[in-house]
């Protein structure tokens, strides 16, 4: 017999009561942990936020960690000091309280940080097994102590919130602000290191990352973390029984709609997603794979570079065509082992491969023409793109502007290189950095193009400067440093949301992969994976009109943080009322 509709409204609204009282309890747990337990649950909720980040995207995973930041947050209060149930302090000891409060918060932030940090860049260990005998040593340092420097903005943001703290679930809102301006001082401090930004949890399947056409990557986190915890901090936040009744679908509601509205979006951006191609236009890219232990040993170079011009030669599926109906080739980062340009030898091979009206796109090393004012002083070096013509003849260059600090120069380069550091590319004296901003370069056969070196893509609302806008991408890169792991999955789908962001296409050539072909909405349209060796083919899609984040940049994110803003204002008179 059909149980009565008031029968089944009454084990729902138990069932949701019980819920949300576990929820409550859950809570109170983590707000009441203290010592080594407390740390211990903000590393593992930390840790196990990176499940959201390429190549998992598993972002459900968020429901459950971020809850975890906002009750640690909410227990900073050193236990038996409860304000609200206390008589008035003196003012000298609320006061010391306030700050005990603060450093609270900044702890458990930075052990989350800590945790997201170490396992989302555990790859960059593996840069320093490619010549171990030289740089092994500094692995355990590497792989724990940038992560506890970037874990500092997480520190920050934590403190700065519980500055702020509000009740009820304005709090929700001024932790999504203070992460998203931390994550944004992350990607702009020293140079900057914007990896693994935590909006990026929104930006798979596809039709959440349209979102980036609007607000960028730092607009998202401020939605990332709305969206990911409500749900269980509302529902725990439910005090009476009549609360309780509907708290368990309150916070979930308020997720999923944000949810179907970003969704929403990108379906609807996506549905009108016809791209023409750049007509005339066709691009071959070359993927070696070279081992990074081969890449530099003198003895192997000039195979290696037979081995480009080999591979160049053959279509996709393996037929010999010699470039046919090819108008641009395109090599990864520092593809020759050598500086080119020294080499007559290698200009003429390349011209002998080149059918008339191809050029050659390639990254490769080089050194500053001779002839300076001071003949006896260094070379300057450079990480370059260049463009050959069919006759293997220097048309076009663009030196990388944005170095990698470590791998392709050290802080304070001549005091360090005198106590007998190198960086890991071990090039003496450090890469030196090309003018600024980043030029746009004509290319024959091709729309304007913003060349990107290597980590150069993953900086948002900085591949594109100057006053002139580019049509098209090209980022050059050698992810062979990192092996097997998740560091080349994650730095291939930052570079693909630049493309969105800008509704710009791209082309990626790398070493070992992913290169790979992707049009302005983030639609890759040929792609050769991780540790593949071959060559793909393709048309260049065509740029979009300026996207709104392309037009205002990160000015998107501050007025996106200003209603978040009033609205955390507004939310917080309301409770007090």
């Amino acid at each position: 017999m059909a149980a009565s509709p008031n029968t089944l409204s009454e084990r729902f609204h138990t069932g949701a009561r019980d819920m949300v009282g576990r929820v409550g309890a859950a809570a109170r747990s983590v707000s009441e942990l203290e010592g080594w337990r407390r740390f211990a649950i903000a590393f593992g909720a930390g840790s196990l936020s990176v499940l959201a980040m390429a190549p998992f995207f598993f972002w459900p995973v968020l429901f459950a960690t971020l809850p975890v930041l906002v009750w640690l947050i909410d227990g900073s209060r050193p236990r038996g000091e409860d304000a609200s149930s206390l008589p008035a302090l003196p003012p000298r000891r609320e006061a010391a309280l306030r700050r005990q409060s603060i450093s609270r918060a900044a702890a458990a932030g930075w052990w989350f940080g800590f945790g997201y940090f170490l396992f989302g860049l555990f790859w960059i260990g593996e840069a320093f097994l490619v010549e171990a005998d030289k740089f092994a040593w500094l692995l355990p340092f590497a792989v724990t102590l940038m992560p506890a420097g970037l874990a500092l903005f997480t520190g920050l943001a934590t403190a700065t919130a519980r500055l702020m703290w509000p009740v009820g679930a304005a709090r929700i809102l001024v932790l999504a602000l203070t992460l998203s301006s931390c994550e944004w001082l992350r990607g702009h401090v020293l140079t900057g290191f914007p990896w693994n930004v935590l909006g990026y949890a929104l930006t798979y399947p596809l039709p959440l990352m349209q979102a980036v056409a609007l607000i960028g990557i730092y607009g998202l986190t401020l939605f990332t973390v709305f969206i990911f915890a409500s749900p269980l901090v509302i529902a725990a936040d439910a005090r009476d029984g009549g609360g309780r009744k509907w708290a368990a679908t309150r916070g979930l509601a308020v997720a999923l709609v944000a949810l179907l509205l970003l969704f929403g979006f990108g379906f609807w951006r996506l549905s009108t997603a016809a791209v023409p191609m750049h007509e005339g236009a066709s691009v071959r890219i070359v993927q070696a794979s070279v081992p990074q232990r081969d890449k530099w040993d003198p003895t192997k170079q000039a195979s290696i570079f037979q081995d480009q011009l080999r591979l160049s030669r053959f279509d996709p599926l393996g037929r010999q065509d010699d470039l046919a109906g090819v108008t641009h080739l395109v090599w990864p980062e520092a593809a020759m082992p050598f500086l080119p340009l020294e080499h007559p030898e290698a200009l003429a091979a390349i011209g002998e491969l080149l059918p008339d009206g191809t050029q050659l796109i390639t990254g490769a090393l080089r050194l500053e023409e001779s002839g300076q004012a001071d003949p006896s002083a260094p070379r300057r070096g450079f990480n370059s793109l260049m463009v050959f013509d069919e006759d293997g003849a220097l048309t076009t260059l663009y030196d990388k502007i944005h170095l990698v600090p470590f791998g392709e120069y050290l802080p304070f380069q001549s005091t360090l290189e005198s106590l007998g550091l190198e960086q890991l590319t071990r090039w003496r004296g450090g890469f030196s950095i090309g003018p600024s901003p980043r030029p746009v370069l004509s290319i024959p056969g091709l729309s304007p193009v913003a060349g990107l070196i290597c980590y150069e893509a993953i900086f948002p609302a900085a591949v594109v400067q100057g006053a002139q806008r580019p049509e098209l991408l090209i980022n050059l890169t050698n992810d062979g440093w990192f092996g097997n792991t998740t560091g080349p999955n994650q730095h291939f789908h930052q570079a693909r949301v630049r493309a969105v962001e800008e509704g710009l296409p791209l082309i990626r050539a790398a070493n070992n992969g992913i290169s790979a072909v992707i049009n302005p909405y983030g639609t890759v349209i040929v792609e050769l994976g991780l540790n593949k060796r071959g060559v793909i083919d393709a048309e260049v899609p065509a740029a979009l009109p300026p996207s709104v984040y392309a037009r205002w940049g990160d000015w998107t994110f501050v007025g996106l943080a200003f209603c978040f803003i009033a609205t955390a204002i507004g939310l917080t008179f309301r409770g007090r009322n």
